[in-house]
């Protein structure tokens, strides 16, 4: 789809199936008539919007999604609006979410995992370079096109170029011990992202996982998890190095790149 300006309007577009679902509104697949590219049209309504008070964060959402061009990251084309609904013109994966695919197949295999985590870090590099926070990754945010792997969903994300930040936000399992202490953060609640989607791709379900949201905070601010025995000791290690207290401990994303659990498999594959 060509990246000039333009004015959108739903006329433009055929409207397919429903993609999926969303708390303000629905995602379908689409294509634009003048040129039959594929999109995912997302709309949203206005209502819900402003009830829910999410127009600036939209527009925050907007503003960031729009200027990202990465290979790991899910393209903004355009959006545009009328009188109910705000829509969305978005690059479409064929594979939809990785949420749905872990279920499906229960957990990854160990160079399954390497292969989708080395690809968002390489989103997450991109996104932390132009002093980006996602707050928010998790399989739900993951899509799969044909192998390629998309962040998606910013509607968490907050351009944080000198401040660091004290919102409460994301996803409870997700969330790192600043964060469940009201302590001030920075872009290494990212990398702690990284290590609990690790272990949710190897194990199935997040590490500090508990039916109770008040032990889930416990575990959390305690460090307390277990990794099973099938874990390789190279994904033991490059979780551990991740899911760190403090988050300057953590390791960079760098590092992460280069860590022999990745490096094993990136061969592998050659």
């Amino acid at each position: 789809m060509s990246n000039e300006p333009r004015i959108w309007t739903l006329q433009d577009f055929e409207i397919g199936k429903a993609l999926g679902k969303g708390k303000f509104g629905h995602v379908y697949l689409a294509r634009e008539k003048r040129t039959h590219y594929i999109v995912a049209l997302k709309m949203l309504s206005k209502r819900q919007l402003l009830e829910s008070r999410m127009e600036r964060q939209l527009r925050r959402e907007i503003e960031i999604q729009s200027h990202l061009k990465h290979p790991n990251i899910l393209r903004l084309f355009g959006y545009f609006w009328d009188e109910k609904r705000i829509y969305l013109i978005l690059e479409y994966a064929p594979n939809g979410e990785l949420f749905n695919e872990l279920r499906i197949e229960r957990k990854f295999s160990e160079p399954k995992s390497a292969n989708y985590i080395e690809q968002v870090i390489n989103a997450l590099m991109c996104l932390h370079e132009n002093n980006i926070i996602h707050r928010d990754i998790k399989p739900e945010n993951l899509l799969n096109s044909c192998g390629v792997i998309k962040i998606s969903d910013f509607g968490w994300s907050v351009h944080a170029p000198t401040t660091r930040r004290k919102t409460l936000c994301g996803t409870l399992d997700y969330l790192p011990p600043e964060m469940v202490c009201r302590e001030e953060y920075d872009e290494f609640i990212d990398h702690w992202a990284l290590g609990v989607l690790t272990y949710e791709f190897l194990v199935g379900e997040p590490p500090f996982e508990s039916r109770e949201p008040r032990e889930t905070y416990r575990r959390i601010e305690g460090l307390q998890y277990n990794v099973p025995s099938h874990i390789s000791e190279e994904a033991r290690d490059f979780i551990s190095k991740l899911l760190k207290r403090n988050p300057y401990e953590r390791m960079s994303l760098e590092e992460a790149l280069e860590h022999p659990w990745l490096v094993k498999h990136r061969n592998s594959m050659v």
